[in-house]
């Protein structure tokens, strides 16, 4: 039987006058790895900060494990990575290891040291993203590559069952996208955790997820990727004046 993790229904959404989701319905499986692709404006930041609780409904429910994300606070169960960690204040004076580490401060005050335990949630986090040897190095003197696995790491610390990440390949040079794939197909079998993720790349999106949510007019178009996705159907999402190359890396 299917263990749905997400589950979506009549969800509508406004900013101000002007409506961008729409009666929108969807359920995504335990192990699934979703693509959430659509045109620049369509909502597809919009419907993963609904998602995780950060923009309330117009209409309609979400649900998070079973239940309402208004009534959901175990959020150590999710990770979420957000456009703004592009952002970072690259003169921060922090290391690796409590950027990683200040994510375990959820539900506790900020003046309780970390423990043994919690440096060995660090540290298993960073070696999940292949960064163990960097713990004690400065945050701002790495790259964009680098500081990408860092702040996966930082989500994972918690050891979540899904992994909400919106655009987390923008800025981010080739090698690093590779690595970046390798690791979420690993978290994806090897830990059999969630993945949702917010992309632009649809080419090569659609041949490393299983499922994938295409955004257009305020309505989400759901498909295996498996299925093959005709041309008209990107033409009504993405406009006549499309062009796409599919490609690997």
């Amino acid at each position: 039987m299917d263990k749905y993790i997400v589950t979506v229904d009549n969800l509508s959404f406004s900013y101000g006058p002007n409506k961008v989701l729409e009666d929108v319905s969807f359920k995504i499986k335990e192990g699934d790895f979703v693509g959430i692709i659509g045109p620049n404006g369509s909502a597809k930041s919009t419907l993963l900060k609904l998602m995780v609780g950060l923009l309330k409904p117009d209409k309609g429910s979400i649900k998070l494990f079973g239940k309402p994300v208004g009534k959901f606070n175990d959020y150590k169960r999710i990770g979420y990575i957000s456009q703004n960690v592009r952002d970072f204040n690259q003169m921060f004076p922090a290391t690796v290891e409590e950027i990683v580490g200040a994510n375990l401060y959820l539900k506790r005050s900020l003046f309780n040291r970390l423990k043994k335990e919690d440096y060995v949630k660090i540290e298993k986090a960073l070696q999940i993203v292949e960064m163990e040897e960097f713990g004690k190095r400065k945050i701002g003197n790495l790259s964009g590559g680098q500081k990408q696995r860092v702040f996966i790491a930082r989500a994972l610390v918690n050891n979540p069952e899904i992994l909400f990440m919106d655009e987390p390949l923008v800025g981010v040079d080739l090698d690093s996208q590779n690595r970046f794939y390798n690791l979420m197909a690993r978290l994806n079998k090897d830990y059999n955790m969630t993945l949702i993720m917010v992309s632009h790349d649809v080419g090569v999106i659609s041949k490393k997820v299983n499922r994938i949510f295409c955004l257009s007019k305020g309505k989400v178009y759901g498909h295996n990727s498996n299925q093959s996705i005709c041309l008209d159907t990107f033409k009504d999402i993405f406009g006549d004046n499309m062009n796409i190359l599919f490609h690997d890396h």
